[in-house]
Parts: structure tokens; sequence; C-alpha cells
């Protein structure tokens, strides 16, 4: 049985983040609103958490998720190899709608999938989705809606694809963006691999970027 629970108002959504939390930690699957669309996350740490998530959206190893941070900070501790472009990117765009696929730190006890030693990350602007964070610490997620359909823009959505697979839906309303995040692949010059919420040319003024070499098809579907 899954839970739709509000959490639009800070001064109410203590219940609701308690019980996303507490479902987080067993292992269970949680949809949270962000900046861009839903997401659906769990522990980026327990392996069978992530798998449950690539089984809910049907979707296998080969798209490992994204991973959702509460603070910049954060990077590092996920992240090996973080240039100077990065942070400048970092401080310009988080809290906002940039993927960054960094190398992982090779001594990480997660199992993401088919990842070849990387990691995507982002931090959401949205203050559910970092309060959330802020308990659970960092979350594998991606975008709240079964492979190949549309990303859910709201609660009800994301419920109508991902059913009773999700413990806790945490529904702050119609997500503002609407937009999933652009990625940007950091692990050699960079480069835009999905094409998002941020522009190449707002990229551009910050770092050397370069645009998509292909049609976008990134891997993971990062919310």
């Amino acid at each position: 049985m899954s839970a739709v629970l509000d959490c639009t108002d800070p001064a109410t959504w203590g219940s609701s983040l308690d019980q996303a939390v507490h479902a987080v930690a067993r292992g269970g699957l949680v949809v949270l609103p962000t900046d861009t669309v839903y997401g659906i996350g769990a522990d980026a740490f327990t392996p069978d958490a992530v798998a449950a998530l690539l089984a809910a959206k049907g979707r296998g190893r080969q798209m490992p998720p994204p991973v959702l941070v509460p603070d910049a900070r954060t990077l590092d501790g996920l992240c090996t190899d973080v240039t100077d472009d990065v942070r400048a990117l970092v401080e310009a765009f988080w809290p906002g709608g940039l993927t960054i696929i960094c190398r992982a730190q090779p001594s990480l006890a997660w199992d993401l999938g088919e990842t070849r030693g990387t990691v995507a990350v982002r931090m959401p602007d949205h203050p559910a989705a970092l309060a959330l964070l802020r308990r659970t610490g960092p979350l594998a997620v991606s975008s709240a809606n079964r492979t190949g359909h549309p990303a859910a823009t709201t609660a009800a959505q994301a419920h109508d694809q991902l059913g009773t697979s999700v413990a806790v839906y945490l529904d702050g309303g119609t997500a503002p963006g609407g937009v999933a995040s652009t990625i940007v692949d950091a692990t050699g010059p960079l480069r835009v691999v999905r094409a998002g919420a941020i522009g190449l040319e707002a990229l551009r003024a910050v770092a050397d970027v370069a645009g998509p070499a292909a049609p976008d098809d990134p891997p993971g579907g990062a919310g």
C-alpha cells in the first residue's frame, strides 16, 4: 500500500518527511518533488533498493540512476578528479537543473548499475527535496516515470505510472521546472550529453562546454 503525503508547506510537512525517511531506511522507494520533474528515489548505498528503483522504471543496469545530494560539498565525497571547471559550474548552477557526470570515488560501497566507474550528481533546487536529502544522505534518483513514458510533473502522474512499487509519494504540487536537468559529462572534455533546464549558452558563460555530439541519448534520466 502506497502513501501519498502532502509536503507543500515546511510548517506541516514533518510527518510526511518522517515517513519518507523511514521508507528509505527500510530499503523502500520514495517519489519526491524536485525543481525539474518528480523523481523516484532510493538509498544510493543499498544495492537492493537501487535494483528495485530500476525495476520500477522498467530499466536495466546499463542505465544507472543519478545521485541527488543535499550540499555541493558532498561532491568531493562521491567524486574524484573534480576540476576547477566543474567547481565553477557547480558554483554557478547548484542548486539547480544541472547534473554532472564525474569519476566516482573508488572506495564507495554502492552498486548503481553499470556505471563504468562514474556517477552523475545533482543538487536540486527544491526545499522539500533538500529537506529529505539532508536526513537521508545521497539518494539514487531518476525521473518518476516508466521508461519511455513522459516524466511526471505531479505526484499523481508519478503514482499513475509507478503505483505500489513506491512506498511513499511526497506531493509538493506541480514541479516548477517541468523540464529535466541538463547533463554534462565531466569525465573528459566537458560535453553536454542531454540538453535540458540549463542552456548551452549559459554553461559556456562559465566553462568551456561542448554541445552534444549526437542526438541526446544520455546514460540515465536525471530528473
